[in-house]
């Protein structure tokens, strides 16, 4: 987010964004994704946040920190390879124009700050969030018998999951990824044949 601002880039696209991580109460673990989208101003594409966070909590920071957090095309909360995290959404959105248009509003307002943009991965391409809930538990479970704590969790974790799906988390991250990147690109273009663009 930093680069992009600093390049003049309004939207960028990622996977799945950084968040609450569990067991926070005794770690404090709260990735810097949710603080900067808190201070930079930039929109971002996302899948969601990460299932393998404190999910409540995220969202719940998210609100907190008072950054838009739009759902697109959805009433839920999707969640990084999964459409609904079960979780209701604080903002509904459904083309790359009211996205536009928010983002326009908001630096109108000199409003600080990003806007999060959570686009559910393709239905076809998704693992269902009680498939992945259990895939992480597993991979979890790994994770105490290695004795691994804190962020080097991460990637063992989705290695983890990586192998317990035979690749298919893989291939559901490459179509996120692309799903994201054309939404991102839409309001990209949407934004420049804006007024303010």
């Amino acid at each position: 987010m930093i680069c992009a601002h600093l390049a003049g880039i309004r939207v960028l696209a990622t996977g799945g964004i950084g968040g609450v991580h569990r067991g926070v109460e005794a770690t404090l673990d709260i990735s810097a994704d949710l603080d900067e989208l808190a201070r930079t101003p930039v929109a971002v594409v996302c899948a969601g946040a990460k299932a393998i966070l404190d999910l409540p909590r995220t969202r719940e920071y998210l609100e907190t920190r008072g950054g838009p957090v739009v759902s697109y095309g959805t009433d839920r909360f999707p969640v990084c390879r999964s459409r609904d995290s079960g979780l209701p959404s604080p903002l509904r959105l459904d083309t790359p124009e009211a996205i536009t248009e928010l983002l326009r509003t908001k630096e109108a307002r000199s409003l600080s700050g990003g806007m999060l943009v959570a686009n559910p991965v393709p239905q076809a391409d998704e693992i269902p969030t009680v498939e992945i809930a259990g895939l992480i538990e597993a991979a979890l479970a790994q994770d105490d018998v290695a004795g691994v704590s804190g962020k080097a969790a991460t990637p063992i974790l989705l290695s983890g999951i990586l192998a317990l799906t035979g690749g298919r988390s893989l291939a559901t991250n490459v179509a996120l990824v692309k799903n994201n990147a054309a939404l991102a690109a839409r309001v990209a273009v949407a934004l420049q044949g804006s007024p303010t663009g």
